[in-house]
């Protein structure tokens, strides 16, 4: 079930949202203090945010665009304004897309399930106890805190993930890091493997790949 953040302050407009939502399917939060919704906006590890423009303390498009220096998770920018230039605005500051009320309740489920779609392609939608991987940018958030990976911890993390709760040999690891063309050998790949762990362990995931010995490695 995909998750969805709304950050309305019209509270009619916020219910009846969440009604919509609910009703299609979706598990919903909704902002109630917006004396900091950034920092809401992070820890509610959403799958996609529907966020208002005219807030109350930060305008939405600000918000945004420091959202977005760090975060993938699709936003759908909602307005009343009927002008161009808070599209133009948002789009530019990394939304996916743009819906002006009052909207059509048909067409903002289409969008919202389009824009997901093309999340889960991109491989933006990751998540692992409550740490946000992206692959494009190479990256683990959680809250506040960014580790960033090397290419190769990248490509181990995400093999271990993609098979989470199974074993994955050593063998398996060499070949897709040999796939990459990228040289590794037996003790580079414990290298990797350690560096990896320690950056999930300063996220608060320690122990979180555990050795299986003559087996491989298993991200529990």
């Amino acid at each position: 079930m995909n998750k969805i953040m709304i950050v309305e302050d019209d509270k009619a407009l916020c219910e009846e949202l969440s009604l919509l939502l609910e009703k299609s399917g979706y598990s919903v939060r909704s902002v109630k203090d917006f004396s900091d919704v950034y920092s809401q906006m992070i820890s509610a590890n959403s799958d996609l945010i529907l966020l208002d423009i005219n807030l109350p303390k930060e305008n939405g498009e600000v918000l945004l665009q420091k959202f977005r220096k760090k975060y993938d998770t699709p936003v759908i920018m909602l307005t009343s304004s009927a002008g161009d230039i808070d599209e133009v605005v948002s789009m530019s500051y990394g939304a996916d897309d743009y819906i002006t009320k009052p909207y059509n309740p048909t067409i903002l489920l289409l969008r919202i399930a389009a824009v997901l779609k093309r999340s889960v392609k991109s491989g933006q939608l990751q998540e692992y106890k409550g740490v946000i991987v992206s692959s494009i940018k190479g990256s683990l958030v959680k809250g506040d805190q960014e580790q960033v990976l090397t290419k190769n911890e990248m490509l181990i993390f995400q093999l271990l993930l993609d098979h989470q709760g199974e074993i994955v040999s050593r063998d398996e690891l060499m070949t897709v890091l040999w796939d990459n063309d990228e040289y590794i050998n037996d003790n580079a790949l414990s290298v990797n493997i350690s560096r990896l762990r320690n950056k999930l362990a300063d996220l608060g995931l320690q122990d979180a790949i555990e050795t299986r010995k003559k087996q491989g490695y298993i991200l529990i």
